[in-house]
C-alpha cells in the first residue's frame, strides 16, 4: 500500500534509471552464468524477474510512470511470444489492481474537496478500493438518494509527480532532435501537457464522460456510465456503477463468437465516435472495458466503456485532413497521399523524403481498412509490426521517418495503433472493417453486420447524421 509522497523530478527519474540498470544487469548476469556453466541461458526467468520488479516500481510511483507500465502490459512488444507474455502477465495488475493508496490519505483528499469526510458525503462508503490506477483509485459508494456509484479519487501529490515525469521527458528533447531532426518538439510537448492537464482535472473528465454518455444513452450494445455531476470535484469524479466481466477474462475464456462480438463493438465505438462526433477517447486498454452479459438489445453481451481522462475533439479541418490521407492510401494514390502529408505538416517544407517508403509506412497503419485486404484479422504479430515500424530505428522505415514531423494533433492517435490494435489482436478479431468503418462516414453505406443493423436502426431514431463529422 502506497503512503504519502510520490517523489520529485530527480528522485523519480533516478528510480526509473535504477530500474533499467537493474534489469539490464539481471539479464546479463543470467547469460554470464549460463556461459560459465556451459548451459542454456534462462532468459524467460530473467525477464520474469525484471517484469515483476518493474511492476512493483511503476505501481508504487503512480502517475505517468505507471501509465507506461499499463501500456507495456498489453501492447505487443518486439520480443519472442513466450517472453512477451511474461511482461503482459506481470504488468497486467497495473491496469486496475495496482498498489492502493492508504485510506487515510484518500479520505483527506475527499475532505479537502467537500469539506467533509467521505462517510458524511455519501450514505455508504467502502474504504477498500475497487481498483487502483495511475492517477487515482476507485471506491464503491452509495449516494443519499440510493444510487450505487463509483468514486474516483486522485492520489495526493500525483499532479506534482506527473508533471515531474513530464519534466524528465522534456530533458530528452535534445536527444529526440538527434533521432528526428525535423520534429518540432515544442508543439508536441505542449500537446502532451494539455492532455496531462486533462487527465488531472476530474471536472473536465466529467464533461468528457457526460459528452459520450449523452451520445450513447440507451444504445443497443454500447454503454457509457452516467456522471453524477453535482458530486464531482476537481480531484473527485462520481459516476454510476457498472458491473461486468473484465476484458482479460473474456479474451482468455470466452467463446470465439463472443470474442468476435466484443472486438467488433470496441472497433465500432472507437471509429464510430471519430466518424460521427470527431471525438476520440485516447485510452484504449483492457482495464477500461467491462462486458455485461445479456445487457444488449439483442440479448447478447454489451460493452461498457469507462475512463475518460484522455479525450480529444478534432477540429473539422484536422479531421478532413486525416480523411483525405486515409482515402488516398485506400485508393492507392501515392502522390495525393504525399501531398496530404505535406499539407498536414508531417513533411516539413523543403524537406526531401523517400516518398515510396513513407507511403508504405502509412499503408501499414491503415492496413485493417484497406479494401483489398478485407476481411482483415487483427493479430498480436500485426500490432507488434505497427509498433516496431514507428519505434525501432532499425526498421525498414527508420531512416525515412527521421525526416518527418509529428503534428501535435496526431500524438493521441498513436494510441489507436499502439493500444486498439493490440486489444483487438488479443481477441483475434476478424471482420470487414472497411465496410464497418464506412457506416460512420457515409450516409449511403449499408450495415455490414448484424450489429451494424442494430446500430443503424438506433441512430435513425436518435437524430444523428452519420456524416456529421465530415
Amino acid at each position: 500500500m502506497a503512503g504519502k509522497g510520490l517523489g520529485g523530478r530527480i528522485g523519480r527519474g533516478t528510480r526509473l534509471a535504477r530500474t533499467g540498470v537493474r534489469g539490464a544487469a539481471g539479464l546479463a548476469g543470467s547469460r554470464a552464468r549460463a556461459w560459465r556453466d556451459g548451459s542454456e541461458p534462462d532468459d524467460e526467468a530473467a525477464h520474469r524477474a525484471i517484469a515483476l520488479h518493474l511492476a512493483e516500481t511503476l505501481g508504487d510511483m503512480k502517475g505517468a510512470a505507471m501509465k507506461l507500465g499499463q501500456l507495456l502490459s498489453f501492447i505487443d512488444l518486439d520480443l519472442p511470444p513466450e517472453v512477451r507474455s511474461v511482461y503482459h502477465e506481470a504488468l497486467a495488475g497495473l491496469r486496475d489492481q495496482a498498489p492502493s493508496y492508504d485510506p487515510a490519505s484518500i479520505a483527506e483528499v475527499v475532505r479537502e474537496e467537500y469539506g467533509a469526510p467521505p462517510e458524511a458525503v455519501f450514505a455508504e462508503w467502502d474504504p477498500e478500493p475497487l481498483a487502483a490506477a495511475s492517477i487515482g483509485q476507485v471506491h464503491a459508494a452509495r449516494t443519499e438518494d440510493g444510487r450505487d456509484v463509483v468514486v474516483k479519487v486522485q492520489y495526493p501529490g500525483v499532479a506534482e509527480a506527473v508533471r515531474a515525469d513530464l519534466k524528465n521527458a522534456e530533458s530528452f528533447a535534445p536527444i529526440a532532435r538527434l533521432v528526428s531532426p525535423n520534429q518540432e518538439v515544442g508543439p508536441l510537448l505542449d500537446e502532451l501537457r494539455e492532455r496531462i492537464d486533462d487527465e488531472l482535472d476530474y471536472q473536465r473528465e466529467a464533461q468528457y464522460q457526460r459528452a459520450f454518455a449523452d451520445r450513447y444513452r440507451d444504445h443497443p450494445f454500447i454503454h457509457v456510465p452516467d456522471i453524477v455531476g453535482d458530486l464531482c470535484r476537481g480531484r473527485v469524479l462520481v459516476s454510476e456503477r457498472a458491473h461486468g466481466r473484465r476484458f482479460d477474462e473474456v479474451a482468455a475464456n470466452s467463446s470465439e463468437a463472443e470474442q468476435q462480438r466484443v472486438g467488433e463493438i470496441i472497433f465500432r465505438y472507437a471509429f464510430g465516435s471519430m466518424g460521427r462526433f470527431r471525438l476520440f477517447n485516447g485510452d484504449p486498454h483492457p482495464g477500461n472495458y467491462l462486458i455485461e452479459d445479456g445487457a444488449a438489445a439483442d440479448g447478447g453481451p454489451r460493452v461498457v466503456f469507462i475512463d475518460y481522462g484522455s479525450v480529444k475533439m478534432f477540429s473539422r479541418e484536422r479531421y478532413s485532413s486525416m480523411r483525405r490521407i486515409e482515402r488516398s492510401v485506400a485508393l492507392g494514390d501515392r502522390d495525393d497521399t504525399i501531398d496530404g502529408l505535406r499539407e498536414a505538416g508531417f513533411i516539413p517544407p523543403g524537406v526531401a523524403v523517400d516518398e515510396e517508403r513513407i507511403y508504405e509506412w502509412f499503408r501499414l497503419y491503415t492496413r485493417p481498412v484497406l479494401p483489398e485486404l478485407q476481411p482483415f484479422e487483427f493479430t498480436p504479430e500485426f500490432a507488434g509490426e505497427v509498433i516496431r515500424a514507428s519505434s525501432d530505428p532499425r526498421s525498414q522505415f527508420g531512416d525515412a521517418l527521421r525526416r518527418l514531423n509529428m503534428p501535435p494533433d496526431y500524438l493521441l492517435l498513436n494510441r489507436i495503433q499502439w493500444g486498439l490494435y493490440s486489444v483487438l489482436g488479443r481477441l483475434g478479431a476478424v471482420n470487414d472493417w472497411r465496410s464497418i468503418r464506412d457506416e460512420y462516414l457515409s450516409g449511403a453505406a449499408l450495415p455490414a453486420t448484424e450489429l451494424g443493423e442494430l446500430d443503424a436502426t438506433w441512430w435513425a431514431t436518435h437524430g444523428q447524421n452519420p456524416d456529421a463529422a465530415g
